[in-house]
């Protein structure tokens, strides 16, 4: 389970990047947070794996405050939980396989990793996990040699390598278009329901998060102004999030994108 109490992040330069959340996300959950850019989502989520640190409150991941962890703390936070990226993070220059054998890192440690000694059992999760995600085909080509969404499932793929107990997603499908946002939308909810990983996922389609959300968290100005099933989700929820109505263009395309990198 992973807990927000009382947290608060204001920046060195003054912007409060939220304010007094308190959220419950709970095991095998598949959660989407939304709201306008500026709205706290890549705060909110950057929090859970402290690529940014509160300044205020607890913040639970297993029971344990991780605002308190150091370096080693740190590292074992980021193994069990993984994080995909709108820009896909990957290494340009190394081959597929290279990058998804990445995922094992936190396991193996950097001089193995840097001379390439990974264990069979590690080669083939690797190998299993670009199956999954069906890019297998690609395994020796390099990185920059792929489209958006085959990077982006590159990075699915070395995300399960990691073996991970939560799976973060800060805007995974910003940059794709929408026929390859769903493909990429939908392996990420056929491994949080296969591996009962807890998955939570930024977007600014509204469209997309009704369909793939299991909950979905409206933020506004740091704050959490909606929170609750996609069940109880109204046009007017959403009115309340963006603060305006909302226009077919709108429930099609998305609002704004969210540009939030140092929130």
């Amino acid at each position: 389970m992973i807990e927000f109490k009382d947290l608060s992040l204001v920046y060195p330069n003054g912007h409060q990047g939220l304010k007094d959340v308190n959220v419950k996300i709970n095991d095998g959950e598949f959660v989407v947070i939304v709201g306008l850019s500026g709205a706290g989502k890549s705060t909110f989520i950057r929090s859970i794996n402290r690529l940014v640190t509160p300044t205020e409150g607890e913040l639970k991941v297993d029971d344990d405050n991780i605002l308190d962890y150091k370096s080693r703390g740190l590292r074992d936070l980021r193994t069990k939980v993984g994080m995909i990226f709108q820009s896909y993070n990957l290494v340009k220059r190394n081959n597929v396989f290279k990058n998804v054998l990445a995922g094992r890192l936190g396991h193996t440690g950097t001089f193995r990793s840097v001379f390439n000694l990974f264990s069979q059992d590690d080669k083939a999760l690797a190998y299993e996990s670009l199956q999954r995600v069906n890019i297998d085909d690609k395994i020796y080509s390099r990185a920059d040699q792929l489209s958006g969404g085959q990077q982006q499932r590159v990075s699915i793929a070395r995300v399960l390598t990691q073996k991970p107990k939560y799976i973060l997603a800060d805007e995974p499908v910003a940059s794709l278009d929408p026929p390859t946002s769903h493909q990429v939308m939908t392996y990420l909810r056929k491994i949080n329901k296969e591996d009962g990983i807890t998955t939570i996922v930024n977007l600014h389609f509204i469209d997309m998060a009704m369909e793939y959300a299991d909950r979905i968290i409206g933020m506004r100005s740091g704050e959490v102004v909606f929170d609750g099933p996609v069940s109880e989700v109204t046009e007017e929820t959403f009115e309340e999030i963006y603060g305006r109505s909302i226009r077919e263009d709108d429930l099609r395309g998305g609002a704004e994108e969210d540009g939030e990198q140092n929130e």
